[in-house]
């Protein structure tokens, strides 16, 4: 995306990202400055009035006309951008400071109030009269890496409540009380950054394949089945290519709970338009990219020991090395979108999300203590009827 901004405006948003503040004697108070960060809002090509991304049509929707505009980006697959090249390409840009602890403010186009944004957050809603509101002094600025797509939110609020309930009354050992009640709170619609990471992979190792058998020894009441391992030399060669390595890339966020939500249906992507944004919150990345593929890298080591282990075969392996070397790797920055929710339960806070585009829900959950107690007595007196039987 293109927008055009003057120098001098740009000089100023780039000597506020790279600033602290100072006091009155000049002495660095390391306190992250606030910066007047640009307003983005779309609006209504017959009333004026802000309009929101519309879940179940699709399109942008005005909530006061209802009237309906297309989205300007179009659906499809995205080209992947050059890992390598764009690390040289940021090495001789001048990097702003970390997002995590600054302040943004802009005002209202509706109502003139002060909106602030902290820390990675570009897009939310006024506090005083609601309208949707979007900075892009991040999504523009040349020190970041644009987002290349997005994927708007498929599913709604009924439907999130709906596989709510269902996931509430499927957990085990949930206290009576709270699978009967469920959940009580909202949810947040919110786009997440991540990065995707393709990659060739060449691979060498060496190890070893057991394949047991078993030897009787002893004799007597001694008497004995052992079982042993003949182990023979394995080494060999292969390559193997990772497609879309799926990487949150913000902090703060619940990432064991968001890498429940996978797998995310990426065919839906589009080429990124802050449209979508409309009427929801979304963040930026604070991951930076060289940090993202260094976790993708262990993700993909993860697969490939699997299928060295795979290839070695017999009943038992041993992996003495494997050395990777990876080619041709490429990237997106891509926004997905979450709703999220933290709701109480006797006193105790639990984290809810949803994928905003299957609906597959993941979240931490309380226990029945007395259900956890009596599963496991009535495990013990299961194990020890069975040793009983088999000892007759």
């Amino acid at each position: 995306m293109d927008i055009s901004r003057d120098e001098t405006s740009f000089d100023e948003d780039l000597n506020a990202h790279g600033e602290t503040a100072t006091d009155k004697d000049g002495v660095d108070t390391g306190v992250e400055p606030v910066t007047q960060a640009v307003s983005r809002v779309f609006p209504c090509q017959q009333c004026g009035a802000d309009v929101v991304f519309d879940i179940g049509a699709q399109k942008l929707k005005c909530p006061f006309c209802s009237y309906e505009q297309d989205l300007s980006a179009p659906t499809g697959e995205l080209e992947e951008r050059d890992y390598h090249d764009m690390l040289e390409t940021l090495s001789q840009r001048v990097q702003p400071n970390n997002l995590m602890g600054t302040l943004s403010e802009l005002t209202c186009s509706s109502c003139g109030g002060t909106v602030v944004f902290e820390g990675a957050n570009t897009s939310t809603r006024c506090p005083f009269c609601d309208t949707p509101t979007q900075r892009d002094d991040v999504h523009d600025c040349p020190q970041r890496i644009n987002a290349d797509g997005v994927m708007p939110f498929q599913v709604d609020r009924k439907v999130v409540r709906e596989r709510l309930s269902t996931w509430v009354r499927s957990l085990w050992f949930a206290p009576n009380d709270f699978k009967k009640r469920g959940v009580e709170g909202d949810f947040d619609g919110i786009y997440l950054p991540f990065w995707t990471f393709d990659s060739l992979t060449s691979n060498a190792y060496v190890g070893q394949r057991g394949e047991t058998y078993t030897v009787t020894v002893g004799s007597g009441d001694k008497k004995r089945t052992e079982t042993r391992v003949r182990w023979y030399p394995a080494s060999g060669q292969f390559q193997r290519f990772f497609d879309d390595v799926l990487i949150l890339a913000g902090m703060g966020f619940p990432a064991t709970l968001v890498n429940q939500l996978a797998p995310w249906p990426l065919a839906k992507l589009r080429s990124f338009t802050e449209e979508v944004l409309a009427g929801f919150l979304a963040s930026t990345y604070t991951v930076e990219l060289d940090q993202g593929f260094s976790m993708a890298r262990n993700v993909m080591a993860g697969e490939i020991e699997s299928e060295v282990r795979q290839r070695i075969g017999g009943d038992r392996q041993q992996i003495h090395d494997i050395k990777t070397a990876h080619h041709a790797i490429k990237f997106k920055h891509i926004l997905l979108p979450v709703w999220s929710m933290t709701y109480r339960y006797k006193g105790k806070v639990y984290t809810l999300v949803v994928n905003g585009a299957t609906g597959k829900v993941a979240g931490n959950r309380p226990y029945s203590a007395w259900k956890i107690a009596f599963a496991v007595i009535l495990g013990a007196i299961a194990a020890g009827i069975a040793v009983a039987l088999f000892n007759r």
